[in-house]
C-alpha cells in the first residue's frame, strides 16, 4: 500500500505554495494585492487558445516572457523552472494564452524579433526548498551590501536584492544621481556573498514601485499596482488644473511629482482652450474688475473689484459673457454692471494659510441647522423643568409654612 504524499506549504514573494513531497508545487496567488496582476478576459472565450508563449512573475515588478518548448500544460498560477543567462530561476506564471500577445505588444515587444528563453519543467518541492533558502538571504545580503558601499565612500543607495532561484546570482538594484565606478564594490560583494553579481540602477519611481505603499488617496501606489511605464510630469501640470502650489500635496512617496497628475491633464487642456487669457483687468464705470480665478470645467470664470484675494466678493461670469466684456473694453466702452443678466453666483473667496485650514471645514454644513434647531430645543426644554422644579418647591414651603402656623395655634 502506498504512503499518502505529504503537501508542504511556503509563503513566499507574496503567496502561499503547496507542493506535494515528490510532485508539482502551485501557487495560490492572491491577484489583489499581486504587482501588475493582469485580468484574463480572454479566458473562455471560444477560438484557438495559444499557449507556447508565456508571461512570467519574478519579485517585484520584474516581469518576462518565454516560451513553451517541450507543450507543459501550464496555467495561471503555476511554478516554473526557467531558463537564464547562467543557469535557471524560479518564477510564478501570471499569464498564458491569447492575452500574453496583446500583454506584448503593450510593451513594445516584437515577437518575430524578441529572443525568448525557455521554460524547462514545472518547479519540483527541490527548487522550492533551495528557492527558499535563497528568499532568506535577501534582506541580510542588502543591509550587509549598504554598510560595504557606505565604508568605499560611494554615492549610491541599494534599495533592493533579488536572489536567482537557483542562488548562484543575484540583483542589486541601486539609486544614484550620478555615474559610479563600483568595480571595487563588486569584486568585495563577490568575497562576502560568493556569488556572481549584477548591478541594476533604477530611479526613484521606480524604487517605489519595488517598495510599495499606500497614496494619499487610500489606494496602494500606481507606480506598484499597475504603472508600467513612467511619463515626465511637470508642475504645467499643476498650474492647469490649478492645484495648490503645496510642494508636500504634489509630491508622492518618491519625493517626485505625482504620476496621477497626468491623468486629467489632457481633459483640463481641452476645456482651457475656449477659455480668454486675461492680461489686464476689465474696465468699468466705477472702477476696475480683477481676474481672481478659473473654474476650467464649468467654464466660470470669477472677478472681483478688489485686488487682493482675501475677503473678496467674486462674481462668476460665463465664458461667452467675459468675452463680450473684453470686445466692449477693446472698443474703449466701459462696463456699467459686472453681474450678468442671468448672474451664475456670487461667492466668497477666501485663502488659507497652508496648515491653518479649519477641522471642520468636512462638517455636514445641511444638518448644521438642523442640529442647533435641535439642541436649542432641548435647552428650552431642561430651563422649562428646572423653573417647574422651583415652583414645586416654594408651594410645598408654603403648603408646610400653612400646616405649622395651624399646629401651634390648636395647641
Amino acid at each position: 500500500m502506498k504512503e499518502k504524499e505529504k503537501n508542504i506549504e511556503y509563503h513566499l514573494r507574496g503567496c502561499k505554495i503547496c507542493c506535494k513531497e515528490h510532485g508539482e508545487c502551485k501557487a495560490c496567488v492572491n491577484t489583489s494585492g499581486q504587482k501588475f496582476s493582469t485580468i484574463d478576459w480572454l479566458n473562455g472565450i471560444n477560438g484557438k487558445d495559444d499557449r507556447k508563449i508565456v508571461e512570467v512573475q519574478f519579485k517585484n515588478t520584474r516581469k518576462n516572457f518565454y516560451i513553451n518548448e517541450y507543450d507543459i500544460s501550464l496555467r495561471k498560477g503555476d511554478i516554473v523552472a526557467v531558463e537564464a543567462i547562467s543557469g535557471h530561476d524560479i518564477g510564478i506564471v501570471s499569464l498564458c494564452g491569447n492575452l500574453v500577445k496583446r500583454q506584448m505588444k503593450k510593451r513594445g515587444i516584437d515577437a518575430s524579433r524578441y529572443e525568448f528563453k525557455k521554460i524547462y519543467r514545472k518547479a519540483r518541492a527541490s527548487d522550492i526548498e533551495k528557492w527558499q533558502d535563497a528568499i532568506s538571504l535577501e534582506h541580510t545580503t542588502m543591509i550587509k551590501s549598504r554598510q560595504l558601499a557606505a565604508q568605499l565612500n560611494l554615492s549610491m543607495k541599494i534599495g533592493d536584492v533579488e536572489y536567482q532561484g537557483d542562488k548562484t546570482k543575484a540583483i542589486f538594484y541601486y539609486i544614484a544621481d550620478e555615474r559610479v565606478d563600483f568595480r571595487e564594490l563588486i569584486k568585495i560583494f563577490a568575497e562576502n556573498f560568493h556569488i556572481r553579481i549584477e548591478m541594476k540602477q533604477i530611479g526613484a519611481r521606480q524604487e517605489a514601485g519595488l517598495i510599495g505603499g499606500i497614496g494619499p488617496c487610500g489606494r496602494e501606489l500606481c507606480c506598484a499596482q499597475w504603472l508600467g511605464s513612467f511619463i515626465s510630469v511637470t508642475t504645467g501640470a499643476a498650474r492647469y488644473q490649478e492645484l495648490s502650489p503645496n510642494p508636500q500635496k504634489l509630491a508622492g512617496q518618491c519625493c517626485k511629482l505625482k504620476c496621477c497628475l497626468n491623468y486629467e491633464l489632457g481633459t483640463y487642456m481641452e476645456a482651457a482652450r475656449d477659455i480668454p487669457k486675461i492680461t489686464a483687468p476689465l474696465e468699468l464705470v466705477d472702477g476696475k474688475a480683477y481676474h481672481i480665478k478659473t473654474d476650467v470645467l464649468k467654464k466660470i470664470m470669477y472677478f472681483s473689484q478688489s485686488n487682493d484675494n482675501t475677503g473678496a466678493a467674486a462674481i462668476g461670469l460665463s465664458v461667452d459673457r467675459v468675452k463680450k466684456l473684453l470686445e466692449l473694453n477693446r472698443r474703449g466702452i466701459k462696463i456699467e454692471k459686472l453681474e450678468e443678466t442671468k448672474a451664475l453666483h456670487t461667492q466668497q473667496i477666501v485663502t488659507h494659510v497652508i496648515g491653518e485650514d479649519s477641522i471642520t471645514r468636512f462638517d455636514n454644513k445641511g444638518n448644521n441647522s438642523k442640529n442647533t434647531q435641535q439642541n436649542n430645543n432641548k435647552a428650552t426644554e431642561q430651563t422649562d423643568n428646572v423653573q417647574e422644579i422651583k415652583t414645586n418647591k416654594s408651594s410645598r414651603k408654603r403648603k408646610f409654612k400653612r400646616w405649622k402656623s395651624k399646629s401651634q395655634k390648636e395647641n
